[in-house]
Order: C-alpha cells, then structure tokens, then sequence
C-alpha cells in the first residue's frame, strides 16, 4: 500500500470537504467585497469632508481613484466566487451542474472582463490628472 488509500475516505466525507471548501472561498470572496465596499464608502466619505482644498483642485481624481480601488476589490471578490464554483463542480458533477458552471463562469468572467478594461481606463485616467495636476504635460483622454 504506497501512500493514502483514497478508497477508505467515504464519498460523503469527501463531498463535505468539498462543500465546507466552497463555503470558505465564497465566503472569502463575499468578504473582499465587502470590505471594498466599505473601504470605498470610507474614503468617499473622507473627500467629502475635506472640502478645504483649493477651487482649482480636481475632486474628481479623488473620486476615481476610490472608484479604481473599489474595482479591483470587485474584480478579486469575483475572482474567489469563479473559483468556489469551479470547486462545487470537481466532484462528480452531472450534466446540469457543468452546464450551470458554464453558464455562471462565463456571466463572471464577462463581468471581470468588463470590470478590468474599466479599471484600466480609470487608472490611465488618474495617471493624466495626477500629470496634470503636477503641472506635467497632459496627455489626451483615452
């Protein structure tokens, strides 16, 4: 007998530690979101109250990069959903669940898709305004 016998581990105790697995990971997913909802709300908070800055300041920079923050808590919280999914079909999935992961993986990853070119034009979009705040050259607005 050369390692771990996989027969002697009931199917049932498997799929329990498959099922507390998942309950952990979206959990975890669940959690990240959370608290970039709430880090976001802080900060939006936050600018708000600093209104002591000078007319010429851009508030909206602020407000970008709470916006950008808050996407990539997203896009990490989908990231950790996507995978409790994955690991809800591993063991002996049927047709219909591979079928609902199809359906689920591919709503999430559209999602995460979209969520990202978003993210990357609120950062290019950050990056021009923090140059032009500086007093650097500006470059166009993508």
């Amino acid at each position: 007998m050369s390692g771990m016998d996989w027969d002697l581990l009931p199917e049932s105790a498997l799929h329990r530690a498959v099922d507390l697995t998942v309950r952990l990971v979206e959990f975890g997913g669940a959690a990240v979101i959370f608290i970039g909802a709430v880090w976001a709300f802080v900060q939006f908070l936050l600018l708000g109250v600093r209104r002591r800055r000078p007319r010429n300041a851009r508030p909206i920079a602020g407000f970008n990069r709470i916006r950008l923050s808050l996407g990539r808590f997203l896009a990490l919280g989908l990231e950790f959903q996507l995978a409790g999914d994955v690991l809800r079909t591993a063991i002996a999935p049927s047709f219909d669940q591979i079928g609902q992961l199809a359906a689920i993986a591919a709503i999430r990853t559209g999602l995460n898709f979209f969520l990202g070119r978003e993210i990357e034009a609120e950062r290019r979009e950050v990056e021009r305004l923090s140059a032009h705040d500086r007093g650097g050259a500006t470059a166009p607005a993508p």
